[in-house]
């Protein structure tokens, strides 16, 4: 990778704040194209704002977000729809349209484009066929298991050839088995198509597999941004924190447990 090479996304001094509470304060964060970066925190510290944000999802109070050296916050609404045809999201709970069919779901973004019904399908059984699902594309998505429906949400994120692909908390609510199978595809997926990554997650064995740099998020900002094989010997003592999974150091918990006295008391 050259050292003048451009981000392909590039956020700096990126800040949002609901009513007092300040969640995102002077983000700066590059993604290098091709790269897999994967941004770890505690839950409620940022990090689905931080993709909402990007995505166009929620405007942020300050700050720019650059793609390719295009600042997007400053696109029309038409404009930014035309970029989002290059992305690719999976969703945390994989928010498979009820109502349509399996290969519908899967190629929903193609069907948007006017690609007709015979290619939509083929294609949609095809990355089907590529993430293990076969003979599924007429079930509804009721009629698929936790892990099937995630995926089904990766074969949809990656059916329309997406150049950038979110994850958000790809691996939440699957068994260690399934987790497994879910980051070995999306570690697969990277290789094969050469997208650039942008992930969130808490489940550090996710993060290890299918990263090529870990960004951790605290307090609001990027606190540490390291290449993923430095996570064992790395010795900052906020992100040794979390991976350990310690209530006690430097990430200030008391808040957290302040919350839950007030949620418990009758």
């Amino acid at each position: 990778m050259s050292d003048n090479q451009v981000p392909r996304i590039s956020i700096r001094g990126l800040s949002k704040r609901f009513g007092e509470k300040v969640i995102l304060d002077d983000v700066n964060l590059d993604i290098m194209p091709g790269r897999s970066t994967t941004v770890i925190g505690m839950s409620g510290t940022g990090k689905s704002v931080l993709i909402k944000c990007i995505l166009g999802i929620l405007k942020p109070d300050a700050g720019e977000i650059l793609v390719d050296g295009e600042n997007w916050l400053k696109l029309s609404e038409h404009e930014h729809l035309k970029r989002m045809k290059r992305i690719g999201m999976l969703f945390q709970a994989g928010a498979l349209f009820d109502s349509l069919t399996v290969w519908e779901n899967v190629s929903f973004a193609l069907l948007r484009k006017g690609v007709d019904k015979k290619s939509a399908k083929e294609r949609a059984i095809e990355v089907l066929d590529w993430v293990g699902l076969h003979n599924i594309e007429d079930l509804m998505p009721a009629e698929l298991s936790g892990g099937m429906a995630k995926r089904v949400g990766l074969a949809r994120t990656i059916c329309h050839k997406p150049d950038i692909v979110f994850l958000d908390e790809p691996t939440t609510g699957l068994d260690p088995i399934m987790s497994d199978v879910i980051n070995r595809l999306i570690a697969r997926m990277h290789r094969d198509s050469g997208a650039t990554i942008l992930s969130i997650t808490h489940d550090m064995k996710s993060a290890a597999m299918i990263s090529d740099q870990i960004a951790l998020l605290c307090h609001g900002r990027v606190h540490r941004q390291i290449p993923s094989e430095q996570l064992d010997s790395d010795q900052d003592p906020m992100l040794r924190q979390f991976i350990e999974g310690r209530a006690e150091g430097p990430i200030n918990c008391s808040d957290w447990g302040k919350e839950m006295e007030v949620a418990v008391q009758p």
